[in-house]
């Protein structure tokens, strides 16, 4: 039963990735093979001897002598952890949506478009690298990815160019995200685990991932597509709206809030998003209802939604396909992690190669083993590749081991479009194909991972 789930699993891969050949969406086999995957593990649920708790990062070796109602009862409990988890990404995501269509809503972004007074398609890609890099430390990798995808559909008319630049801001978001305990899932997986501390996993993984990112930017620089001025999107001829910068710099503050909401608080990053969002929308409805918000000369757009809030018609601009998508791809990996095939896998990598690799990590972890999880991130999901590492190796805190899982699982994901949140939220707002971005990002970000990689073999020996 176990292969016949991972082949679902792998034919509804192929069909995702082959989404413009076969012209079915790609949330339609992403939510398919995710309904097929926990159908048959209910259906076959005496067949398995392994079964994963998420919740506790074990393996339960025992399941196989379990009762037939404890198994299912077990399975559901799984089911409902998995969907809260994958709730917490979705409402998150929703949130930062929304917050960046409110800014839209009162003409935010012309701000930032009239602050840049270049059109070198260069100095816009190191540009977009960089606060790419810098946000993805601040609010996560996913929510500046968002943004900054955003902010570049205002700026970059050209969409044959901007996707461009939308594949080297994933690379930038990722390597960002890495360094930084609030910047990915897995660096905060590892960080609430009490795996790494933020001091060691700024000193670890800095430098690396400054690489990471400048690397694979340097290079496609050089590239005949940065050459020469980029065509920037025309004002459209609207008065702007006198609440534009109030709100660009609200909403950005809101979402940086974010984190920081974490830290005190110590609840999911989801609550203080909605937080954040329910402050913003509240001055977006007041600007909304003031005579002067909205220009007479924008009264041709906006006299269709007047009757309407803000926030109803920034919620109606949402990418729902892209939501779904998300709920489709990760409720199917986490069928995969459930039975213990992704554990299994991370296990087979350590006892098949614990000799290979310049350097060992603890009980005979190679660099190799970790530089192949990174890689498997971008096939998989990257959270259950460290979950399962939590699983698997017992290092203490901040041991070399954890940060170089960190850089991996958090920068591995690059290398395909689909391999992390920050791609697949890209995937989806800018309709990039999945074989475009591997013939012409993906070496890229392979560069940059590898690139990294010897960074922290370097910096590590200074710890």
């Amino acid at each position: 039963m176990e292969t016949v789930i991972i082949l679902v699993f792998v034919f509804g891969y192929l069909a995702i990735t082959l989404e413009h050949n076969i012209k079915i969406d790609k949330l339609i086999p992403a939510l398919v093979m995710m309904a097929i995957s926990w159908a048959l593990i209910s259906l076959g649920i005496d067949d398995f001897s392994n079964w994963f708790d998420s919740s506790t990062h074990n393996l339960l070796e025992n399941f196989g002598l379990m009762e037939h109602e404890e198994k299912m009862h077990l399975m559901e409990e799984t089911l409902l952890h998995h969907l809260g988890k994958t709730a917490e990404i979705l409402v998150f995501l929703l949130g930062a949506m929304t917050i960046v269509e409110i800014i839209d809503y009162f003409d935010g972004f012309s701000t930032i478009k009239s602050a840049v007074n270049f059109n070198s398609r260069k100095k816009l890609l190191w540009m977009f690298s960089i606060l790419a890099f810098v946000l993805s430390a601040i609010i996560d990798n996913l929510t500046a990815t968002i943004v900054l995808i955003s902010i570049l559909q205002k700026i970059v008319k050209d969409r044959s160019v901007r996707i461009w630049y939308a594949g080297l801001i994933i690379i930038a978001a990722n390597a960002g995200g890495a360094w930084s305990p609030i910047g990915d899932v897995t660096t905060t997986m590892l960080w609430i685990g009490n795996k790494v501390s933020t001091g060691h996993l700024f000193g670890y993984l800095f430098l690396p991932s400054v690489l990471c990112m400048a690397v694979p930017t340097f290079i496609a620089s050089m590239l005949p597509v940065f050459k020469g001025e980029v065509e920037l999107q025309e004002d459209d001829g609207k008065a702007k709206s006198k609440f534009s910068s109030t709100m660009l710099f609200l909403g950005l503050g809101a979402i940086v809030f974010v984190p920081i909401f974490k830290v005190i608080t110590h609840l999911p990053p989801y609550v203080g998003m909605m937080l954040s969002l329910g402050v913003v929308a509240i001055f977006a409805e007041v600007y909304s209802n003031s005579k002067f918000a909205i220009s007479e000369a924008n009264s041709g757009e906006h006299e269709a939604h007047a009757s309407h809030s803000p926030v109803h018609h920034s919620l109606s601009k949402i990418e729902l396909p892209s939501i779904l998508f998300f709920l489709g791809i990760l409720m199917a990996v986490a069928a995969l992690e459930s039975l213990g095939i992704l554990f299994g896998f991370a296990d087979s990598l350590q006892t098949s190669m614990p000799m290979l690799g310049t350097e060992l990590h603890g009980e005979g972890v190679s660099d190799l083993v970790v530089l192949l999880l990174g890689v498997g991130s971008a096939v998989i999901d990257n959270v259950p590749l460290v979950a399962a590492s939590l699983g698997m190796f017992s290092e203490p805190l901040d041991n070399e081991l954890w940060h170089f899982i960190a850089y991996s699982a958090g920068t591995g994901g690059s290398m395909l479009i689909i391999g992390s949140a920050a791609g697949v939220v890209a995937m989806g707002m800018e309709k990039i194909d999945f074989f475009w971005y591997l013939k012409k990002i993906s070496w890229l970000a392979l560069v940059g991972f590898l690139a990294g990689a010897i960074a922290f073999m370097f910096t590590r020996t200074i710890f």
